[in-house]
């Protein structure tokens, strides 16, 4: 029992963070590309790339923190 619970939790948190980077890296392009007023298929880019910086810092923010590997990019 206990070996499936652990991996059930390490689903919950991975998903969780993932959800999390997500809500956060959508919030914070959004709201910057609104304030600066860019529209159009500038905004559309800006927008995206905004987002990808957002949605990765917030995932590598939350390996460093929590000590969780989402993607596996730093085994050896």
């Amino acid at each position: 029992m206990g070996m499936e619970m652990a991996a059930v939790k390490k689903w919950v948190i991975f998903f969780a963070g993932i959800l999390c980077a997500i809500l956060i890296g959508d919030t914070l392009s959004n709201v910057i590309v609104s304030i600066t007023g860019i529209t159009g298929s500038v905004g559309f880019v800006v927008n995206f790339v905004l987002y990808a910086v957002f949605f990765f810092g917030v995932l590598y923010a939350l390996e460093k923190l929590f000590h969780i590997e989402f993607f596996g990019f730093n085994r050896d």
